[in-house]
């Protein structure tokens, strides 16, 4: 037996090296590049968003896997303690179409809530046909936040169309539906008291916009968006209210235009308030419509104060959610 484990233990030894070449602690966030998962594969969680519960942060997208089963439509969901190292727990939800919607149907950009009194974890996403022409939110529930999530009902919040939709929870727990209504703009809405359906409009922000996420930030709230150009990123753009109620502010841009948002669309804004500082990350997407399981993100600290919002030029930077101090990382490869 000894013989053997001495035998054994070169072996166990570089396959425990080569293991942990694929499970590397990331103590960087590089924008635009590949970001891997603990198991070493690029994350999947494409139109996300973002919740936190105590400790961990849980992050829900669109799983644009290659090989997937094209009869189903998946939501992928990750956990994290530092927003930097996420671990794959699962798909948590795979769905035959729900509707009769026809083949190519749609569910694009999942935002989950947590409701308090219910203890349901409630999902949203918008829900289509391959024209684009139902324009509703669907609806799934689970008691875990790891899923399954179950397929409840779709439906028109307030009777207006629904495509891309955005959350927002507020700093007194409220929640709110950002969503689409291509006529009009984008409206904000306040869920009812069991997020089980829209209950009252805060405001029609009259821009064509879409990917729409809000903040609230040292008694403003930030609104942001991006313009109606499809898989093609645009120069998204920013409006300021006292009040979700409005008035808004005109819109500007939130990086040079000529980059396009740095090719990148906004899903979210996460608020990351810790014991020293409080640091607002801008979301993207980098959309890339023919290799979709390639697509990037974009996260960075956004500069915001006294109504201006400006995301800097993406380079890597690092952050302690404990504190909530972020900083710039000089030389990523050795750190």
């Amino acid at each position: 037996m000894h013989i053997l484990l001495k035998q054994l233990l070169p072996t166990v030894s570089l396959m425990a090296i080569v293991a942990s070449g694929f499970t590397q602690k990331q103590t960087v966030i590089r924008p635009g590049e590949v970001w891997p998962d603990t198991d070493g594969k690029h994350i999947q969680a494409h139109g996300g968003g973002i919740i936190k519960m105590g400790k961990t942060y849980y992050w829900y997208g669109e799983e644009r896997s290659r090989g997937l089963d094209t009869n189903f439509r998946y939501v992928s969901c990750y956990s994290s303690r530092d927003l930097m190292n996420w671990k794959f727990m699962g798909d948590v939800v795979k769905m035959a179409d729900p509707e009769n919607l026809g083949r190519r149907w749609v569910l694009e950009r999942p935002k989950v809530f947590f409701n308090k009194k219910t203890k349901k974890y409630v999902m949203y996403f918008h829900l289509d046909n391959s024209s684009y022409k139902v324009a509703r939110v669907g609806i799934a529930v689970s008691d875990r936040p790891v899923g399954p999530f179950t397929y409840v009902k779709s439906f028109r919040p307030l009777d207006h169309e629904s495509r891309d939709i955005g959350q927002f929870i507020d700093d007194d727990g409220t929640a709110y539906l950002v969503f689409e209504d291509r006529p009009f703009g984008f409206r904000i809405a306040k869920l009812s008291e069991d997020y089980m359906n829209v209950e009252k409009e805060m405001s029609l922000i009259k821009a064509h916009m879409e990917g729409g996420a809000i903040v609230h930030y040292k008694g403003l709230y930030y609104s942001i968006g991006s313009a109606l150009t499809g898989w093609k990123a645009n120069p998204n753009k920013y409006s300021t209210a006292p009040t979700l109620q409005g008035p808004w502010t005109e819109f500007k841009d939130i990086a040079p235009p000529e980059t396009n948002t740095y090719g990148s669309q906004s899903t979210m804004l996460i608020k990351v308030a810790g014991k020293k500082s409080t640091t607002i990350i801008f979301m993207a997407d980098v959309w890339k419509p023919g290799t979709q399981w390639d697509s990037r993100y974009i996260w960075m600290p956004i500069e915001i104060g006294d109504g201006k919002l400006w995301v800097p030029e993406p380079k890597p930077w690092t952050i302690n959610v404990k504190t909530g101090e972020w900083k710039y990382v000089q030389d990523a490869a050795l750190k």
